[in-house]
């Protein structure tokens, strides 16, 4: 996300912005974070975004630990334009994502973690869904974007639970609602 709050530029999908070389503690961040085996929520064009990059020898190349736990790590794709998908542990769910992750959160298993999705988000941010919101802030402004909260109606509440910033001037922030 940008210093505004962006989590894309002015057109869709737009995320050059965020095309630095990550850092060995963000990577080490990521590795981490997907250790606790949360499941990984994403739209379609976070999905689109993330299947072409992290099952390819590339990815495997360059990040080797980040592309295991990703690729190992349980996927959920909300959208009504795509029925399944071929990257392993993805399920692909179509309908009222609101009513499906209501069901999905009154089940036992892992935690949920949103990747990206402003949109969905947006969604379960209004309807009190989201327990915890983590926002990593790259260290750049791009004067135009979509932010992270467009089209939230009601006022969102935070309260600050922990920070870190990495040396390249990325800062992670934890806050959960009040």
């Amino acid at each position: 996300m940008t210093l505004e709050g962006y989590f894309e530029g002015p057109n869709r999908g737009e995320y050059a912005w965020h095309q630095h070389q990550q850092s060995s503690e963000e990577t080490a961040y990521a590795e981490d974070k997907l250790q606790y085996e949360n499941t990984l929520v994403m739209g379609r064009v976070t999905y689109d975004q993330m299947v072409s990059f992290w099952p390819t020898e590339n990815a495997i190349n360059m990040l080797p630990d980040v592309a295991r736990g990703m690729n190992k790590a349980e996927k959920i794709v909300f959208s009504n334009s795509i029925k399944k998908s071929d990257w392993n542990n993805t399920r692909v769910i179509g309908g009222n994502i609101v009513e499906e992750i209501k069901k999905l959160k009154s089940t036992p298993g892992n935690d949920m973690t949103i990747l990206g999705s402003g949109s969905i988000v947006t969604q379960f941010a209004e309807s009190g869904l989201i327990d915890q919101f983590q926002f990593m802030i790259d260290p750049i402004a791009i004067g135009n974007g979509t932010s992270i909260f467009k089209g939230i109606k009601h006022q969102l509440k935070l309260e600050l639970i922990s920070s870190k910033a990495f040396k390249d001037g990325v800062v992670v922030l934890t806050y959960k609602p009040i």
